[in-house]
């Protein structure tokens, strides 16, 4: 269609060649020139529309080939390769560039770092159908193929068609599609597509249209919630029309040199849309200015010149460069200097609202543990290996890949706890703590972490077994106890001759009990035997009664009991002489009550000396359980 107009145009022309007068081009931009003259005045006016015509046509094909063959991906922001801008205003994986004839696919996932309600480029996927490899362009400049990590360097390596490299600016890769070439470049925070040729018919993608991104957003790579939207407060240190001036400094000097190969309007607008509702952190004032620059190096050989010294930014080393991260947290500035794993908004959210650095403490029946969220101590400032239980041998084990720290106790390294008792419960207390300093001064606040288990006391138990079965175990179970108590009778003090129903028993004859318990850590509880006493019915209740143990010692009235080792371990026992009820049928049933004891050095052992048998003050540990043990004549 254009040929013919030219060519109808120049029907009827009769044209006198000339030497074409020196002019100077662009040495990026390749012209033919003819010069001539006409011999009419209307002849004059056709090949001057003509002129008109073909320079609009030229000028408007320059510009497109300058822009047409960059995509931009900064931030939230998408800069496509007709120079239109689209923010991404969720945390979904969306395609950048696909091509149908091959099934060769570039795809981005958003993410949000301090706030909700901003996402940023997070990773960058490089896809093939043939063969089915997936190249992960990550963040701090790791790279995998599928589930395989690569040791990248600037040298490069080429795998399946792929040439991939890496340097102290980001990672680079070069492919072809459809006998197009096409460079990718990520740093972690902004992706550039360069293809060097304006894009062809078989693409798609939001680099070829960033307008229709609800149409390129990718489902089956998305996590369930990408769409939904937060409002998070709004930030008041961000001084929006400062930032847009700070913006627009891309159309003066030295970035003003490249406005006429690279349109700077939309960076300025994905400069201002991004920092006018988030802060100016980890190194943002100088994000889009790099990209733009890149873009302009790219695009055009006019040099910006030293734009960094102009615009006060560092070095065009890559940001957060071989840092690596957990999945729940992004690469940025820490309040105390330097980079470090920071939470992502939405993980820490819950945890700020309720003001916590931690998980709720995971308790046992003898051990407890808590874990503190390694990003939210790096946003404190706080170094983890400076804290410590109340025992300051005893310090947190940092998860490698999770970044959580757990600090814990058990019955073997108690590492200080201290236990108390209020009579429905007892309690596990611990404190987490900065380590204390001899220096002068501290930066660091004070930090302290209480954290505590507290468990009910079993209720009372009531089990009963007959003299005929010689060895009888009975299982106790109350809220988070499990436990065993075994009653035994024995004719010898060493205990080697179990009584049973074949064992004749006369009166005044001396009978040792052991009462025994399994399931108890003997480094923390002791048994307490507190009452023992006989019935000549078999409920416990029952009158007439005979007491043989009281508060822990041998009843006053009954010189034959003797208790030995009561509170001491996890078992104990005691002796009595045989007797009957006077006017009884010959039926005896004793009773035993035991009472679990949380050790604190001697406390659990009753005071049986002097006459008052006074009992020590013990941490009871579990309601009694009562055993019964019958002797049928």
């Amino acid at each position: 269609m254009k040929s013919d107009f030219i060519l109808e145009s120049l029907k009827g022309l009769t044209f006198n060649l000339h030497t074409c007068p020196a002019v100077t081009f662009p040495s990026s931009i390749s012209i033919c020139m003819i010069c001539f003259s006409v011999s009419t005045k209307d002849q004059m006016n056709k090949v001057s529309s003509l002129v008109l015509y073909n320079f609009l046509m030229i000028s408007y094909y320059l510009v497109s080939a300058a822009a047409a063959d960059l995509c931009t991906v900064t931030g939230r922001a998408v800069i496509d390769f007709q120079g239109r801008f689209t923010a991404v205003t969720d945390r979904c994986v969306y395609s950048m560039l696909s091509d149908s004839s091959t099934g060769f696919e570039v795809f981005a996932t958003f993410r949000e770092r301090r706030r909700r309600d901003v996402s940023f480029l997070d990773s960058v996927t490089l896809k093939l159908q043939d063969p089915d490899v997936q190249f992960h362009l990550q963040h701090g400049g790791r790279v995998q193929m599928n589930d395989t990590q690569l040791n990248l360097s600037s040298s490069g390596q080429k795998l399946h068609g792929v040439w991939i490299s890496k340097d102290s600016t980001g990672v680079m890769a070069n492919f072809t599609i459809s006998s197009h070439t096409v460079y990718l470049f990520f740093d972690g925070s902004t992706a550039q597509i360069h293809t060097g040729t304006p894009v062809w018919s078989s693409v798609d993608g939001l680099c070829v249209n960033s307008s229709s991104i609800s149409a390129q957003r990718l489902d089956q790579y998305s996590s369930s919630s990408c769409q939904i939207q937060y409002n998070d407060s709004l930030d008041t240190s961000v001084n929006c029309s400062a930032i847009k001036d700070h913006c627009n400094t891309l159309k003066e000097s030295p970035f003003s040199s490249c406005n006429g190969d690279v349109d700077p309007t939309p960076y300025i607008n994905a400069c201002s849309d991004t920092l006018c509702k988030y802060p100016s952190v980890d190194g943002l004032r100088c994000h889009f200015l790099w990209a733009y620059a890149r873009a302009c190096s790219l695009n055009s050989r006019a040099s910006v010149g030293d734009w960094r010294s102009a615009a006060g930014c560092s070095s065009a080393e890559g940001f957060c460069q071989d840092k690596v991260c957990s999945d729940h947290e992004f690469c940025g500035e820490k309040i105390s200097g330097g980079t470090g794993c920071l939470c992502r908004a939405a993980f820490a959210y819950d945890y700020k609202q309720s003001n916590t650095l931690s998980d709720p403490t995971v308790c046992s029946q003898n051990s407890g543990s808590i874990t503190l969220i390694g990003c939210l101590l790096e946003e404190k400032g706080v170094d983890f290996s400076t804290l410590h239980l109340n025992d300051r041998s005893c310090r947190g084990a940092m998860d490698e890949e999770k970044h959580m720290v757990t600090f814990s106790f058990d019955s073997s390294s108690t590492c200080g706890t201290e236990i108390t008792n209020n009579g429905s419960q007892i309690t596990y207390k611990n404190t987490i703590k900065y380590q204390n300093s001899s220096d002068v001064i501290s930066r660091q606040d004070q930090f302290y972490i209480d954290f505590s288990c507290q468990h009910t006391q079993p209720e009372t138990k009531i089990v009963a077994f007959n003299i005929k079965d010689s060895s009888v175990v009975v299982i106790v179970k109350s809220g988070q106890w499990n436990y065993t108590v075994a009653m035994k009778a024995y004719s010898d003090g060493g205990l080697t001759h179990a009584l049973d129903s074949t064992t004749g028993v006369v009166l005044n004859q001396k009978i040792w009990v052991e009462l025994t318990t399994a399931g108890l850590d003997a480094a923390v509880i002791a048994v307490e035997t507190d009452s023992c006493w006989a019935t000549s019915r078999d409920s416990p209740s029952s009158q007439p009664r005979y007491d043989l143990i009281k508060n822990g010692c041998a009843a006053p009235g009954d010189q034959t009991v003797q208790v030995e080792g009561n509170g001491e371990g996890t078992s104990n026992r005691f002796s009595f002489n045989m007797f009957q009820f006077t006017g009884s049928s010959g039926d005896v049933y004793l009773h035993c009550k035991l009472q679990l004891c949380v050790k604190q050095g001697n406390s659990c052992v009753p005071d049986c000396s002097g006459g008052s048998k006074r009992r020590r003050r013990s941490a009871g540990y579990g309601g009694p359980a009562v055993i019964s043990l019958a002797w049928t004549q």
